[in-house]
């Protein structure tokens, strides 16, 4: 199975012990490793049941990855009760168990073909947006899972929060997630994956256990769809009274073009006559902390008008003519949007109206977030960039000494998900959760008046006077 890493028999050993805290196994009962890899979770049972001198349940191991099974089967030859299964555990279902436990690949959707793609999003209706396989594991795992079963999983923490997620926490809290361990983070040595742990039942819900990275607890209910994160952080909404989203006309990803060495040239070598569909651009990498003013090296060619509408090919002239050079067509025909649009347009339609105003940048990926501000709002992120365009423009100085100030950073690197080696991945769906005090809504509308103000609520009315 790709995506597969080896757990530690630590980790191991604590999450077999979880999942058999309740109830000890029984002669019959049966236990699921539904990607088995080289059996770690295996020989944990078999551990546990010897120290515990309890008879071994029937264990199941299930395997994709033929590379694995000989090994496997030999292994395990002499122990009747180990059986082996060469399948998909996410394609084939076979029956229902008493235990699962394990480590599900971690395998976002940019590694899977348009095939599986395809197919997973007919099985799976946690296959939403950007999925990662180990979403679908957890709900296979409870299809497979008998009634008043128990389930133990490993999987990254992010499931906790992403949108993409969404499904899956829905479905999760339709039974009871009895803890949520948050392990350290470097668990997997130098693969960061800031994992946690998953205890469940196949039962009605309960109150759910969290241990956090440091040490303290917590009691909480999960519900829903929406961020667990919340529940999980009790500072994650700071008291405050509005958030950024509210002070904000739109908090977005940068363009994606889907052929960047095609719309995106240098600036002092460009063509006159292409100027007049060329902005300036840049992206994330060219940005550092040493950064004062923004770099105007690159231009992008925006075959759009400034409302954001795609301009007829015949009206591009010469950009049209660029475009259509045998190497340009050739590179921008074999992008998967031309598929449903025709093909001289961006991968994502810019919100050039939106993005064409004072804004506000950051990088998607940081080792600390910095925002830096486009007075002019002249220029067009890429892919890399987050914009920010508040309400009022005259604001702009506010909101960015706001976000550079300790509460909001501190705010970000809590609620930020982690990349590899301790860098925070900033997202458009966090930043506009990003709690604001009362005295810089203050100072952003510039009335009292219109107090309280609800968080995630739209707040519209209260720009009326700006």
């Amino acid at each position: 199975m790709k995506g597969f890493v080896p757990t530690p028999r630590s980790t191991v050993d604590e999450m077999v012990a979880r999942l058999f805290i309740s109830r000890p196994p029984r002669a019959g009962d049966s236990v699921l490793d539904p990607g088995c890899g080289t059996g770690e979770f295996i020989d944990g049972v078999l551990r546990w049941c010897k120290r515990h001198d309890v008879p071994l349940p029937q264990i199941t191991g299930v395997e994709s990855d033929s590379r694995h099974l000989s090994a496997l089967r030999k292994k395990y030859q002499h122990i009747p009760a180990v059986n082996i299964e060469h399948r998909d555990f996410l394609t084939e279902f076979a029956g229902s168990y008493d235990f699962i436990v394990g480590n599900p690949p971690y395998v976002p959707i940019t590694a899977l073909s348009e095939e599986e793609k395809t197919r997973y999003r007919k099985l799976y209706s946690t296959a939403r947006g950007r999925f990662d396989l180990y979403i679908l594991f957890f709900e296979q795992a409870l299809r497979s899972l008998a009634p008043q079963g128990r389930l133990v999983f490993i999987t990254p923490e992010k499931y906790l929060y992403v949108d993409t997620a969404a499904p899956l926490r829905d479905l999760l809290a339709t039974h009871h997630v009895e803890e949520i361990h948050l392990l350290s983070e470097d668990t997997f040595g130098d693969l960061v994956t800031y994992p946690m742990i998953t205890v469940l039942s196949k039962s009605t819900s309960g109150t759910t256990h969290v241990q956090r990275r440091d040490g303290t607890t917590t009691t909480i209910k999960v519900a829903g769809a929406d961020s667990w994160l919340p529940l999980i952080d009790p500072n994650t909404h700071d008291g405050a009274s509005a958030t950024l989203a509210d002070l904000c006309l739109r908090i977005s990803c940068g363009i994606a073009t889907g052929a960047d060495g095609v719309f995106v040239r240098a600036a002092d070598s460009l063509d006159p006559n292409l100027k007049r569909f060329a902005y300036p651009t840049m992206a994330g990498r060219q940005l550092t902390p040493e950064t004062t003013e923004l770099p105007r090296r690159s231009v992008m060619l925006t075959p759009y008008d400034s409302y954001g509408r795609l301009l007829p090919i015949e009206e591009l002239g010469a950009l049209g003519t660029y475009l259509s050079q045998s190497v340009n067509r050739i590179q921008l025909l074999g992008r998967t949007c031309v598929r449903y649009k025709p093909w001289y347009a961006f991968h994502e339609t810019p919100l050039l109206p939106d993005i064409l105003r004072p804004k506000i940048l950051c990088k998607d990926i940081c080792e600390r977030p910095r925002f830096w501000i486009d007075q002019t709002g002249t220029v067009l992120p890429r892919h890399s960039l987050y914009y920010l365009v508040p309400r009022n423009p005259a604001t702009i100085g506010i909101l960015a000494d706001f976000l550079a100030s300790p509460p909001a950073q501190d705010w970000l690197n809590r609620n930020c998900q982690r990349a590899s080696k301790g860098y925070l991945r900033l997202q458009s769906k966090v930043l506009q959760r990003l709690p604001v005090p009362r005295e810089v809504v203050r100072s952003v509308l510039g009335n009292e008046a219109s107090w309280p103000v609800q968080p995630h609520t739209p707040t519209a009315d209260l720009f009326a006077n700006l």
